[in-house]
């Protein structure tokens, strides 16, 4: 590869429809089709309860808070986000669902005010509002000039990385896919005639195959390739046995890095052969903070993940994890006292797979490196 490392920048979910959207310059119909929650404000007034008073009509950077200026010191290469919400008006509710996420297209710019590079669509919330919503979405990410892999107007466009220019003349390949595990509805898959996501309905080693078929095909010398998957429940720290030979057929496949998501707390971490496996990111942004009922996995601490990749291999140099925290919908550094608790957690659940995380003398990052070795 040669020139200098290449550090990318990977967020979880960013779910910026139902309460977010409504403290935002634009909020759409706060109307909901759920059981227990009918309006979306009912979410900012949940959280207004545990921390207090929200502003409305809030600058679009404001769910994003203190994270935008630790973006931009680590000013890394790519920026890649899972995108966990439909950008749309439509009405067409998805049915047999029992959370909608919308966001009104006119609050798009709270998006771009982190300036992701690429943004993962294929989940199990981008076709909440049909694919009238679907449709809505795709137009308003491309108007707005925000590039997006994983969902598409057929089965090609779902499945067609985006190819982002590194510096040296090399690219960045980012796939995205989401299976059956995370929610995801199989009528949501894409096929050549119809829209949708890119769906594999398990994580098995014929769907591993298929995906390292496309990256054989398209991973040209000196490129990285980036896979950004949708899998798993929502809550625990356990990874299945399948999702572990899945990242470990796409790495040996020649995947550079493995994306996971859809757990709403950050999952173990892996270096399998050099390359990183983030079994799951968590949520970054989302309007949970006043919702109890799961609060011993402190889904309120979020993780901004900042991935350095050797010049010359592509292997992992060493990994960044940055905390913060969920107040008042938005994003704050997490306190030291907090940053111990997540590193005592990550540290715990991620020693099985021989991965070693470090807290820095500052208290506040955690650092991840290769494991020793010959």
């Amino acid at each position: 590869m040669g020139g200098a490392p290449v550090t990318l920048f990977l967020a979880g979910d960013v779910m910026l429809g139902r309460g977010v959207d409504q403290i935002l310059p634009h909020p759409g119909d706060p109307a909901l089709p759920e059981a227990y929650v009918t309006d979306a404000r009912t979410y900012v007034e949940l959280a207004e309860g545990v921390n207090g008073t929200i502003p409305r009509r809030a600058p679009f950077s404001w769910p994003w808070g203190e994270a935008l200026g630790l973006l931009d010191a680590a000013a890394p290469d790519a920026r890649i986000i899972n995108l966990e919400t439909s950008v749309t008006r439509s009405e067409d509710i998805a049915p047999g669902k029992a959370v909608h996420y919308r966001m009104h297209p006119a609050n798009l710019p709270c998006l771009a005010a982190a300036r992701p590079d690429v943004c993962a669509l294929a989940n199990n919330h981008v076709l909440d509002y049909g694919r009238r919503g679907l449709a809505e979405t795709l137009d308003a990410l491309a108007a707005a000039g925000l590039r997006s892999a994983g969902a598409g107007h057929d089965l090609a466009a779902a499945q067609r990385p985006v190819a982002h220019s590194l510096p040296g003349g090399r690219r960045l390949l980012v796939f995205s896919l989401g299976t059956a595990s995370s929610g995801i509805p199989h009528d949501w898959a894409a096929t050549a005639d119809r829209s949708g996501i890119d769906f594999v309905d398990e994580a098995s080693d014929a769907a591993a195959a298929g995906v390292v078929a496309r990256i054989r095909r398209a991973k040209r010398a000196g490129d990285l390739a980036v896979v950004s998957i949708h899998w798993g429940s929502n809550w625990g720290h356990a990874v299945p046995r399948d999702q572990v030979r899945f990242a470990h057929a796409l790495v040996d496949g020649g995947a550079d890095v493995v994306h996971g998501h859809s757990s709403h707390h950050p999952r173990p971490l892996e270096v399998y052969r050099g390359r990183p496996v983030l079994y799951g990111c968590g949520d970054l942004i989302d309007d949970y903070e006043g919702i109890g009922g799961h609060e011993r996995y402190r889904d309120d601490l979020r993780v901004l993940y900042f991935v350095v990749l050797e010049p010359d291999t592509g292997r992992l140099d060493h990994a960044r994890l940055v905390p913060v925290q969920a107040h008042r919908m938005r994003l704050r550094r997490a306190a030291r006292e907090d940053c111990g608790w997540l590193h005592e957690v990550l540290a715990r659940t991620s020693r099985v797979f021989g991965t070693r995380i470090t807290r820095d003398p500052d208290g506040t990052t955690l650092t991840v490196r290769p494991p020793r070795g010959p």
